[in-house]
């Protein structure tokens, strides 16, 4: 495995400096007092592994310009009893939206800071593509085109999760349902329903008791051409059915089904709990150039709010049959230049694509090969972090580095395709990049204390 001196030797001198946390009445960890500076055991080493072959020296975020400080004091000051909440948006591909490997990141997240709430979830099975388990979303209605960010030209405009759905249907309606068992915790008392400007609004099926308030029709910045339903509840629940409407608002007056347009994006679910909100947005096969646009990043940016976006793309890219580092590396830039020009005041943490095989046919027969591209990519992604001072995860080099695809492979983490992982698979990788931001976070605590 290829080493880098300089990376290692910093991340040593970082996890050698860790000390324990010590627990409060509550059971929530926090910084020891300045007196007691004894090494112990991690926080996040209380949540272990089960890869043989991850290296634990490794897991720890690499950021020298302390760019996560920010969002680290506002973890802070939640664990300290402040009522607010905190965003994070998790950018990402295939292996994001299958929902496992940031879902297991966002629960251990929460079991640490709180949970707001489910946060984004997005039609997926309505566009006949997988979504991630702990939700469902249906409707009545069959014809629907949808578009994606990864189509050059999209059938139909899309929204913050990366995805859009219009139909010619003249009535509309979504049920929203958490699975009881892989949603456990995720009940909600609020629903925002992100739409088109010109589609119908979206309120609750009949009138129920457990409704307080529904607001209609509440415009996101002009440019962006999206709508926002807001509805509320008296108390959390599971399911909600939810149906358009033509009513003119605070009128019997029905608009013609001809003045709408109905195009819809998804959906946010909240508790009114203070803790994190934690929003995974993946779309299969999507890469950085198909995120690089100003309108999305702006959306991004109005819908979430976000403290902190993980940003985990490359693998798609690794796969061009004339893949170039300086041209992947060009496309990391653009995309960074729009992330840091409409959203200045959000942390930006890269992670590195684990590697994979690819599949070549030699001799008329189809074999599998280490793709040497995930190496060249997770190099990139490194170096542009470190040249423009921002926070970067080496996953790549976390799980084993190169020739590492053997083990998920023969350990049954990766998929029969060779380049997704199973469920267990994706999950470990959550718990490791939850391992690296605590330690990472631990890490800036103990130096505090030190000085």
């Amino acid at each position: 495995m290829k080493v880098r001196g300089k990376r290692l030797t910093s991340i040593a001198f970082v996890a050698g400096i860790a000390v324990l946390f010590i627990c409060a009445r509550d059971g929530r960890p926090v910084a020891p007092p300045a007196r007691d500076i004894t090494p112990a055991p991690l926080y996040a080493d209380t949540v272990r592994s089960g890869l043989p072959f991850a290296i634990d020296s490794l897991c720890i975020v690499s950021d020298p310009a302390h760019s996560l400080d920010p969002f680290f004091d506002a973890l802070d000051r939640l664990s300290n009893g402040t009522d607010t909440v905190i965003s994070i948006v998790h950018l990402g591909d295939s292996h994001i939206q299958a929902g496992h490997y940031s879902g297991r990141t966002m629960r251990l997240l929460q079991q640490r800071y709180g949970n707001a709430g489910r946060g984004w979830i997005a039609p997926f099975k309505i566009t006949r593509t997988n979504e991630p388990d702990d939700y469902f979303i249906t409707t009545l209605i069959r014809e629907w085109t949808s578009g994606r960010c990864t189509q050059s030209t999209p059938r139909c405009p899309v929204g913050p999760g990366g995805i859009g759905i219009r139909t010619p249907a003249t009535f509309v309606n979504f049920d929203i349902y958490i699975a009881p068992n892989n949603g456990a915790g995720y009940a909600f008392d609020q629903v925002v329903v992100y739409r088109g400007e010109r589609s119908m609004p979206i309120r609750p099926a009949g009138r129920s008791r457990d409704l307080a308030d529904v607001y209609d029709g509440e415009e996101m910045p002009p440019a962006l051409k999206m709508i926002t339903d807001t509805i509320r509840m008296t108390s959390p629940a599971d399911t909600l059915c939810l149906q358009s409407t033509r009513r003119r608002e605070g009128t019997d007056l029905l608009l013609p089904a001809d003045s709408f347009d109905n195009l819809y994006y998804g959906f946010n679910l909240t508790n009114g709990q203070p803790g994190l909100l934690y929003h995974s947005i993946g779309v299969n096969g999507s890469m950085f150039v198909n995120y690089t646009n100003p309108r999305y990043i702006r959306m991004l940016e109005a819908t979430f709010h976000p403290s902190l976006l993980i940003v985990s793309l490359g693998t798609n890219e690794s796969f061009g049959r004339r893949f170039r580092a300086n041209e992947f590396e060009k496309q990391v830039r653009d995309f960074l230049s729009l992330v840091r020009k409409y959203m200045p005041n959000t942390a930006i943490l890269f992670t590195t694509p684990p590697e994979c095989y690819k599949r070549v046919v030699v001799n008329r027969q189809r074999r599998y090969v280490r793709n040497e591209n995930t190496e060249h990519v997770s190099e990139t992604i490194l170096r542009v972090a470190g040249d423009e001072g921002l926070a970067c995860w080496d996953l790549f080099a976390a799980t084993g580095g190169r020739k590492s695809a053997e083990n998920w492979f023969q350990g049954k983490w990766m998929g029969r395709d060779r380049i997704h992982f199973t469920r267990e698979g994706y999950e470990e990788q959550g718990v490791l990049l939850f391992k690296a931001i605590s330690n990472l976070k631990q890490a800036r605590t103990n130096e505090r204390v030190v000085d």
